[in-house]
């Protein structure tokens, strides 16, 4: 593995970082009237929320757009290093620029839209993985939680299974932060509490 420090290391990783905190669900929201969705429902600024707070076409703009922050970041370190390491500290900071925008006094998403751009950027058997794990988890659960946390593991198995070693690290290390980010969620989901997709109280 090409492995480079210093300057270009620190820039990739800032880069990432500025373009993944770009706050997409909480604009669009306000954009269209909605207020500030920190106020709504779970507070959080990703897709889910966004839905309660501005339905289906604001909550497809969201997803969408979250999931540019994970791929163009890693797209752009392929084109001036030509990828290596740079692309994987591209997509750390673009992961955690979203999770931890400093302009939301890091207060940000849960970063499972982020991580789907991220698999694709890296590998797109990657980012499929992601996909289709999250469509199958929620699907069979019908716990949006659960779906998240599901495509987030998927990450890590599918660069191990499609031979992407290089990656097992960080893949692994942004699952773990998916976990943790969704930490309220698992103990409700223990407590037998977690609501259902579609049901309502």
């Amino acid at each position: 593995m090409n492995m480079f420090f210093g300057y270009d290391a620190v820039i990739a990783l800032i880069g990432g970082y500025l373009i993944g905190s770009i706050p997409f669900g909480l604009l669009l929201v306000r954009a269209a009237g909605g207020g500030d969705i920190r106020k709504v429902g779970s507070g959080n600024i990703g897709t889910t929320n966004v839905l309660r707070a501005g339905g289906k076409k604001l909550a497809a703009a969201t997803l969408v757009l979250d999931a540019l922050k994970g791929f163009v970041p890693i797209l752009l370190a392929n084109l001036y290093w030509g990828g290596g390491v740079a692309e994987q500290f591209a997509a750390a900071g673009a992961f955690l620029g979203h999770c931890f925008p400093v302009w939301l006094r890091f207060h940000g998403g849960k970063g499972v839209a982020t991580l789907i751009g991220i698999g694709f950027g890296l590998h797109w058997t990657i980012g499929l993985s992601v996909v289709v794990v999250w469509l199958l988890a929620a699907r069979l659960s019908r716990i949006s939680s659960l779906g998240g946390m599901s495509a987030a593991a998927a990450a890590p198995l599918a660069a191990l299974a499609f031979g992407h070693r290089e990656y097992l690290l960080v893949l692994t290390l942004l699952f773990a932060i998916v976990l943790i980010r969704h930490r309220a969620n698992i103990r409700r989901l223990l407590a037998g509490e977690e609501p259902r997709i579609g049901v309502k109280g």
